[in-house]
Parts: structure tokens; sequence; C-alpha cells
């Protein structure tokens, strides 16, 4: 893709966007969620579990 010209490589990244993006959506923290991906396993967790 190096080999390209910079007109040609504008327009493939618009067309298909980013591909192959440089981290995985579990990799990256949600803005709109403040809680960690732990928290949000643990608050996730069904009402019986907590029982003895």
């Amino acid at each position: 893709m190096d080999e390209l010209p910079e007109q040609v490589r504008r327009r493939l990244d618009e067309v298909f966007g980013d591909v192959l993006p440089d981290t995985t959506s579990d990799e990256r923290e949600d803005p709109q969620d403040p809680r960690s991906a732990d928290a949000a396993l643990l608050a996730d967790r069904p009402p019986h579990h907590d029982q003895e």
C-alpha cells in the first residue's frame, strides 16, 4: 500500500475506512460507560449469585 499515490490511498481510506483497527473493541474504554469491564461483569451477575 505504500507504493500507491497519496491521492489513491486517501480515496481508499475514504471508501473503506479503517479495515483493521489498531485495537479491538474490548481493549478500548467506552467513554459512555465509566465502569471498567470487571465492574460491568460483576454488576450483571444473577441475583442468586450472592446467596449461600
